[in-house]
């Protein structure tokens, strides 16, 4: 049972990780009907951010911080520079363009950095197991992220149903054409949204950084699990990212936990060993398509938030 508890909140810590980089993935799809491949790379740039600021200023914090101001600044520059001129395009145009982002940015950290990875090592505060239950002590880190991420889902729910602009951004991702016909600057609302996304990317990718190494290339394989999850959830819907988010996240965390020990049971250690993350990743893309079958605009379709 205790296993079986922390596997649970090891499942909602990714899926929610998974939320806040999705979430600015799919405000950007939903609003301005642009594929980013390259939103991996801001995470992976606000890991960097991360560890290059804690590093200078001695704290955990205040590197965080930075490191978010920095990313956002980041993604708004790539909008003006780069996306700007990407609007109206074909999916391919953007498919191809954003992939020539994932090399410069690759090849820019490479520069800046260098090819050896990073560590972003936690305070002592953040190291302390905390009990939760009687018997029960789950990381303090851990539980931050969680924390965190339930805070920045609650408020980016409230921009976005409460707010004005969150008003605009509902409204351009409805018709872009009509907001833009009553005076509104789409262009800095596009600049706007853009670089709330990049900020919640480089905000997932410096929390994840001190669990794995701040490495090159550490954005494309988790960007994967991001577009699965704005695809069952409903393209442009903050609700539907959350929900098939946590979704996602427990399926993955307790296949990898669980399988290899089913599977013992009708092959051998090794091969149940090496089959069961395989099984696991299968998993969510059958459960995607199932999903699709039925509801090929995802579960939550921004339409219908």
């Amino acid at each position: 049972m205790t296993l079986f508890i922390e596997q649970c909140l090891n499942g909602l810590q990714f899926g929610l990780l998974l939320f806040l980089l999705a979430a600015g993935l799919t405000l950007v799809f939903g609003i301005m009907d642009l594929v980013n491949l390259a939103h991996g790379s801001l995470y992976m740039i606000g890991a960097y951010f991360a560890a290059t600021f804690a590093a200078w200023t001695g704290s955990f914090v205040l590197g965080a911080i930075l490191a978010l101001g920095a990313t956002l600044l980041v993604g708004m520059a790539v909008e003006v520079i780069a996306m700007r001129k990407l609007y109206g395009r074909d999916h391919l145009d953007h498919v191809l363009a954003t992939f020539g982002l994932i090399l410069f940015f690759d090849e820019s950290v490479r520069l800046i950095w260098g090819p050896a990875g990073l560590s972003l090592p936690l305070p002592s505060w953040l190291q302390t197991p905390i009990t939760i239950l009687p018997g029960i002590q789950y990381s303090a880190y851990r539980l931050a992220i969680i924390v965190v991420s339930v805070a920045v889902a609650a408020a980016l729910y409230f921009i976005v149903m409460r707010t004005r602009l969150g008003m605009l951004i509902r409204a351009g991702a409805s018709n872009r054409e009509m907001i833009g016909a009553l005076g509104i600057n789409i262009k800095l609302l596009f600049t706007l949204v853009f670089g709330l996304g990049a900020a919640l990317a480089g905000l997932a990718g410096l929390m994840q950084a001190p669990i794995l190494t701040v490495q090159i290339g550490m954005g494309e394989n988790i960007l994967i699990l991001a577009f699965v999850v704005i695809v069952i959830g409903g393209i442009g819907s903050i609700r539907g990212a959350f929900i098939s988010a946590v979704l996602v996240g427990f399926i993955d965390t307790l296949g990898r936990s669980y399988f290899p020990d089913l599977l013992r049971l009708v092959l051998d250690r090794n091969t149940a060993a090496t089959a069961a993350p395989a099984l696991s990743s299968m998993l969510i893309y059958i459960i995607m398509a199932a999903i699709l079958v039925v509801r090929p605009e995802g579960l939550f379709p921004a339409s219908r938030r």
